[in-house]
Parts: C-alpha cells; structure tokens; sequence
C-alpha cells in the first residue's frame, strides 16, 4: 500500500520557500504521491445568505497544475495527483493539456483525479452550468482519453466538438490515470424518508458512475463502519461493471485531526489496507498546524509510525 500526503492547501501560506520545502520533505521521506485540492474562487459568505461550504473566499488555494508545474522542477519521483479537480467547471481540452504538460515536465507523474463538485457559486464564477455536471462529466472524461491516447482527435458529441486536432507535447504514458472522488453523503441529508430515498438513489448513479469510468476512487467516507460498507457497496458497483477490483485503484484518507494518536494512525490504516486500499494519503489540515515545518514533523512521525 502506497503512502501519500494532502498538500495542506489552507495552511501551507503563499510563499514558495514553504511551498517547496513541504513537498521535497514529503519526497524525501519517502511518500509515494502528494495530493492537492481544487478551487479557482471562493465564496463570500456575507454575499451569499445561507452558504454552508467547508471554504469560502479566506482560504488560500494553490491552483493545482501550476503547484505541480513549479514542483515538477524541483522533486525527482513523488507523484502528483489533483484530489479532486473540479472537472465540469473547466474547459476538457486546456484540462488535457495542462495535465499532460505536467506529465511531460514531471517525467510521467501526474495522476488526474476529477470531480463534479458542490459549489454553485464556483461554477457561475467559470461560466459553466452546475445542473448537468454529472452527466457531462462523462462525456469528459472520454475527451480526455482520446486526446491523451491519440496524436489526432476526431470528436462529436453533446458538448464537445473536435475536429482533427491533438495535443503536443503528448502525456509521457499517452494515458494519464483518471481517478474520480464521490460517494456517500451519508450525514449530509435529511432525515425524511423520501429525501433520503432521492439522496441513496443518486449516491448510487455516482458510484456506478465511478466503477465504470474510473482507474480508481478517493472515497468520501473515512475508515469507520460506514466506510466499510462503501466500500463494499463501490467493489460491488465494479464487478457489476464487468471489471476486476484488483486493478480499481483505492485511496484512503486518515485526518490527523479526526485521530490525534499514533496508534491511531496505525490503526486505521491497518483498517484500510484491511478493506484492500491500494493508497493511502495523511491529512494535516486543521490539525491546529501553524507553518509549514509544523507539518513537516506531522507527516514525518506518521511515516515513522505507519511506514509503506
């Protein structure tokens, strides 16, 4: 089981100096991938009566291919994977061709994980409609395959149209693994009964959506019970697919915010090495972190005590 970190987008500040001493110092104690967030804008919670988003518009956030541009200079191996980049608010054909100059600049380490999202304000700020996301999210997604696999693209479908056209430079693989993040949102609804019917109905679309496009998943749950059955639910969705779970990618997330100890953190990642993750990331943010040295020596104890 590979071990990564969340690049603490909310924390880590805006100067380079930390930026980069972060992320050699996740390499250079061995962590497999380092994983960013994604959001161009944020909202103003004032400007917008009755916002409930984790973020609004005072949280910082790196732009994840020009982190990785700027990283991909100064790192060697650790793998970098956008957890999750907010697909359908973004135009398909520059998304290919900033990940693939990131593969091309990193030397094939770029791992593409995509989302639909949940914030409307974000998606009126791009120009692009909120409504039909999930739905063009897969049309997407086969874009970015032809355009990553083909030196020349022919395409017609419900929003895209290309036509004989390809990218270059080319992604160093020719097929940049895409993950996708989505489940559960188990704890988020209502407890009325038909709401709560709607809500599991469309958290299966998600998952079989995920099973049948996806290299791999970012679950949105963490390794307690219900997380369990998640997973039980998505490897099934996969073999409904037609699919082998051993080649579906998996990649946990341990908080150290939510478990503070040491035998925490090997705890639970026993626990999702246990349900067959093939990846697990460490998560500092809002761990009371102040700069980051601070979670330097966070992310070096958890590799001291859960190793991988």
């Amino acid at each position: 089981m590979r071990l990564g970190v969340i690049f603490p987008q909310l924390e880590i500040g805006a100067e380079p100096k930390g930026v980069r001493e972060y992320a050699q110092a996740a390499e250079e104690l061995g962590y497999h991938h380092l994983a960013a967030y994604d959001h161009v804008v944020g909202a103003s919670r004032a400007g917008h009566p009755g916002f409930s988003g984790p973020y609004d518009h005072t949280c910082v956030f790196h732009e994840p291919f020009v982190l990785f541009g700027f990283l991909a200079g100064l790192t060697k191996t650790i793998e970098f994977v956008s957890e999750i980049l907010i697909l359908p608010q973004r135009q398909t054909v520059l998304v290919a061709k900033q990940a693939a100059e990131v593969d091309v600049l990193s030397g094939g380490r770029m791992r593409l994980g995509i989302g639909v999202g949940w914030n409307e304000v974000e998606y009126e700020a791009l120009g692009m409609n909120f409504k039909d996301r999930g739905r063009r999210s897969e049309e997407q997604i086969e874009v970015l395959r032809a355009l990553f696999s083909r030196d020349l693209v022919s395409f017609k479908g419900k929003w895209h149209t290309i036509t004989e056209a390809g990218l270059n430079p080319m992604p160093v693989r020719r097929l940049i693994p895409i993950w996708m993040g989505g489940g559960s949102s188990r704890g988020r609804t209502t407890s009325k009964d038909a709401v709560a019917l709607r809500s599991e109905a469309k958290t299966d679309e998600v998952m079989r959506r995920i099973a049948r496009l996806a290299d791999g998943w970012f679950p949105m749950v963490g390794p307690n019970i219900d997380g369990a059955a998640e997973m039980q639910r998505m490897l099934g969705f996969v073999r409904e697919a037609g699919r082998d779970p051993k080649t579906f990618g998996i990649q946990g997330r341990i908080s150290v915010k939510d478990h503070k100890t040491e035998a925490d953190w090997k705890a639970m990642a026993a626990r999702w090495a246990s349900w067959g993750a093939s990846d697990i990331a460490v998560e500092t943010m809002g761990a009371g972190l102040k700069t980051p040295r601070d979670h330097i020596e966070v992310i070096k104890r958890f590799k001291a005590v859960v190793g991988g």
